[in-house]
């Protein structure tokens, strides 16, 4: 079994800026490729971003530019720098453990985490 713990998350103004960070423990033999997601109330759970063992990145399109994920080398922990904030993006933030990225983006493996909130106020 995978533990996934996320962290960050918090109430800010917008504009403000969050880092969130995501760690995974537990029965994991290598480095795996991780992500993050979002979900609003009564909204479908949504990609944020990816990053891929080696490094590559996959963003949802409307997030370019403001978020930036990144790795620690040779770990299973992940981070969500999140800048311009804005009242949209509040949501619960999902760390995601083992996905594939590809051309196409970031598709999730099974593994999830219990979320962090993020709320940004106008």
């Amino acid at each position: 079994q995978v533990q996934l713990v996320e962290s960050g998350g918090d109430s800010v103004r917008a504009g403000g800026s969050l880092r969130l960070s995501c760690l995974a423990s537990g029965n994991i033999r290598s480095i795996n490729a991780m992500g993050w997601y979002r979900q609003s109330p009564g909204q479908e759970r949504e990609l944020v971003a990816g990053i891929s063992v080696g490094g590559v990145t996959k963003y949802a399109e409307s997030l370019k530019g403001r978020f930036t994920i990144s790795r620690d080398d040779g770990k299973n922990l992940i981070h969500l720098q999140m800048n311009g904030l804005k009242p949209e993006d509040t949501a619960m933030y999902y760390c995601n453990f083992g996905g594939q990225l590809s051309s196409s983006g970031y598709f999730p493996g099974r593994f999830w985490g219990q979320g962090t909130q993020v709320t940004v106020s106008s």
